[in-house]
């Protein structure tokens, strides 16, 4: 989603209808094919998934469990010929406004060690797959919070609105497969590289920080794919997670749906695998979001 001005902030929680449709298609014949959908927005304190439909076609038996993250996994296995494959997924979803409050101020890297801080955050300090870690990005921190975190959130802040100034979005310039470095390097890209290069910004301080992919309300139903989106969240000890959006240079609020979370995107892809066959696979994807009193329907595309 490009960094456009967005509207202020709701005052209250939002019911929201989703449609997400990925369609596969290939150069010939797949034998078969496995994958995984992390498509189900998820419940908690935050939002409740009100409903949720994953359609298949083929149409083939599903099996649900949750990945390491917690995230809802829906695999599916297709063992025989067939050249295209669509995964629709539809969505009720409740939103709601932070009952937290504000997030709390002076939090130090000390506060991390608290013996009432239960929360396993060890893996969102570290270096993945596209979250990489350099001298460049070090020194980059270094010079918008100093040689040390003051405030973790504040600092955080300071980062994401760094971030937020230096990049220029360019769906046209990254991929899917381009890591933090090599989007911080040329300061161009999508959500995904904003979240990743925010993330390892954080991260090479000290400063635990995930990944986030989900969806974004921005009132725009003739704008369908503006609405898959992707952000981050710092924990807090004693408070929890709490979201930032670099691509809006600002909070998350109740027009967000979350989907899942992960060290970077390749922990919370929302549809993902591997097909034996020759050629190539082709994907299209479709994105609606809509109110409940929004008469347009969700109608099935193609």
């Amino acid at each position: 989603m490009p960094n456009q001005p967005v509207s202020d902030t709701p005052l209250t929680g939002m019911n929201l209808r989703v449609r997400h449709l990925t369609r596969f298609h290939y150069d010939g014949p797949v034998l078969d094919s496995y994958n995984d959908a992390r498509l189900c927005p998820v419940s908690d304190p935050l939002q409740r998934c009100a409903s949720f439909n994953l359609r298949l076609d083929p149409q083939v038996p599903i099996h649900t469990h949750h990945d390491f993250y917690l995230n809802r996994v829906d695999h599916f296995e297709l063992h025989q010929p067939h050249e295209v494959l669509e995964v629709e997924a539809v969505s009720h979803v409740e939103t709601r406004l932070d009952p937290r409050g504000c997030p709390p101020t002076g939090l130090t890297l000390d506060s991390l060690n608290l013996p009432e801080v239960h929360e396993n955050y060890f893996d969102f300090v570290v270096e993945s797959k596209f979250v990489t870690q350099n001298v460049a990005i070090w020194r980059e921190a270094v010079d918008i919070i100093g040689q040390e975190v003051q405030d973790i959130w504040a600092d955080a802040v300071k980062i994401g609105h760094h971030v937020h100034s230096i990049f220029a979005y360019d769906p046209d310039w990254t991929h899917v497969h381009t890591n933090a470095s090599e989007a911080l390097k040329d300061r161009r890209g999508v959500c995904q590289d904003y979240a990743h290069v925010m993330i390892a910004l954080c991260r090479s301080q000290g400063i635990p920080a995930r990944y986030v992919s989900g969806y974004f309300y921005n009132g725009k139903t003739g704008d369908e794919n503006e609405a898959s989106h992707a952000w981050m969240e710092i924990f807090l000890p004693t408070y929890g997670w709490k979201a930032w959006d670099p691509t809006h240079n600002r909070e998350a609020d109740s027009r967000y749906v979350k989907l899942a979370i992960g060290r970077d995107y390749d922990d919370a892809k929302p549809v993902s695998g591997r097909f034996r066959g020759k050629g190539r696979q082709h994907m299209d994807v479709i994105v609606q979001i809509r109110l409940p009193h929004d008469t347009t329907t969700l109608t099935r595309v193609g």
